[in-house]
């Protein structure tokens, strides 16, 4: 058994950090291509392997879930806007959280939820005018969040409450933006951006304060209402829930509840622009089975082409890019041996680019989703939502979220993209695009 994993050599103190925070994305295409499965790299002063396997992202992400957990690194920055959300916690903490969230994700539930998400998406487009020009990125984000707040915090808010919200997100993305400098310091030292950050997510405190006064007394028994938030206002009223833990959570629910499914539409809607014989297969589908009427989650589950249209914007722009985890115990993957201590990167961006397992990676083409084309290819091939245990608790609220707005919107609408190609991608925790993504409506 092979000690070390190949890799390149970095440099001193940095390793191969300033390469990977000059292109993310290029570099973790690199890594796969020239040495497969399995790399090794210094991230600044931490030990990483590059994962990108499928097989060993299911070992680590299912089979073996137990011996894994996010690393510590990841309590820094990311610990201060989220706290001990589910997205962080571990242990006792995430079993217990998770388990009081289930029943408002269940699809018991959002099935009953599909004329609320088509009232926001109607709102969306009701200013809309043929030849107007829209921020296609801002649209989808603030729709997105209209969604998250009615079914997950049972609130409404004023256009300029939500508008708050969207301002906050420039601050808090450019903080989590490689930077070789924040790799190779500790955590203490002050960076340029700090106070902005800061500011920012005391503003969203400030939303959120808000939030916790609107539904003050609404939340009802236990009958009550089965919004998340409704949910854990009555388990802190029960003693089971602080103060904290509330705010840790909604913040979790207000930024990642909406911001992938805000990217997977922004990208939908820019590929549907780059390629017009696939939007027009995807009008043809929504006319014929959803017509005249409004979208249901009975037409969704009709709507396969769109299906196909949704998983193929999500491999090629994957919103989230990678993810990380560290054994908790001598592990072994792919013939080595790796310690507890190491960092492990599974990069969805990799594998969804990938060659070994993908026929022309860089090919928007959503056919390649058709059974007969997906026999065989393994699992974790694909994994936009992560795996195992701790996948994305919101993946069918996404999901559903996503076909029955691009069903709504492109039953009456085109979109033409107006920038340049291609995208210039900015590494945050997501994958956002650099440059405003305007877009030219078309009426149908």
């Amino acid at each position: 058994m092979a000690e070390t994993p190949p890799g390149p050599k970095g440099e001193p103190l940095f390793g191969s950090s300033r390469t990977y925070a000059q292109d993310p994305f290029r570099f973790v295409e690199a890594l796969e291509s020239a040495y497969g499965g399995v790399a090794r790299f210094d991230m600044g002063p931490m030990d990483t392997l590059l994962i990108a396997e499928p097989a060993l992202v299911q070992q680590i992400l299912v089979d073996d879930d137990s011996k894994y957990r996010k690393p510590d690194f990841q309590d820094d920055a990311l610990g201060d806007l989220l706290g001990d959300g589910l997205l962080l916690s571990e242990g006792d903490t995430w079993q217990e959280q998770r388990k009081l969230a289930n029943p408002a994700f269940s699809m018991a539930r959002l099935a009953d939820m599909d004329d609320r998400i088509v009232d926001h998406a109607e709102s969306l487009v009701a200013d809309w005018q043929d030849g107007s020009v829209v921020d296609a990125e801002r649209g989808m984000t603030h729709v997105t969040l209209d969604v998250i707040l009615d079914l997950m915090m049972g609130v409404e808010l004023p256009d300029e409450r939500v508008t708050t919200v969207q301002d906050q997100l420039v601050p808090l993305g450019a903080r989590f933006e490689p930077d070789p400098i924040r790799f190779a310091m500790p955590e203490w030292v002050p960076m340029p951006d700090d106070a902005e950050f800061d500011a920012a997510v005391e503003t969203l405190d400030g939303v959120l304060d808000d939030i916790f006064e609107r539904r003050r007394g609404t939340t009802g028994g236990e009958d009550g209402p089965m919004d998340f938030l409704s949910i854990l206002m009555r388990a802190r009223d029960r003693g089971e829930q602080s103060e904290e833990q509330l705010r840790d959570e909604m913040m979790t629910m207000l930024l990642a509840g909406h911001d992938t499914t805000a990217l997977t539409l922004t990208y939908t809607w820019f590929l549907l622009s780059e390629h017009p014989e696939v939007e027009q297969r995807l009008h043809e589908e929504i006319d014929a089975v959803v017509g005249d009427e409004r979208p249901t989650i009975d037409h969704v589950q009709e709507l396969e082409y769109l299906d196909w249209v949704i998983d193929e914007s999500m491999r090629m722009y994957p919103p989230v890019y990678t993810i990380f985890r560290t054994p908790t115990e001598p592990v072994e993957l792919g013939g080595y041996d790796v310690a507890p201590s190491t960092v492990l990167m599974l990069p969805q961006w990799a594998v969804h680019h990938s060659e070994r397992h993908w026929e022309n990676p860089e090919e928007f083409d959503p056919e390649r989703w058709a059974p007969e084309r997906s026999e065989g290819r393994h699992r974790f091939a694909f994994f936009p939502f992560g795996g195992g245990p701790r996948h994305c608790i919101g993946k069918h609220l996404a999901l559903l979220e996503a076909k029955l707005i691009v069903a709504t919107v492109a039953s009456d609408y085109r979109l033409r993209f107006e920038g340049e190609t291609p995208l210039e991608l900015m590494p945050s925790l997501t994958v956002h695009p650099r440059q405003e993504m305007s877009m030219q409506v078309e009426e149908r």
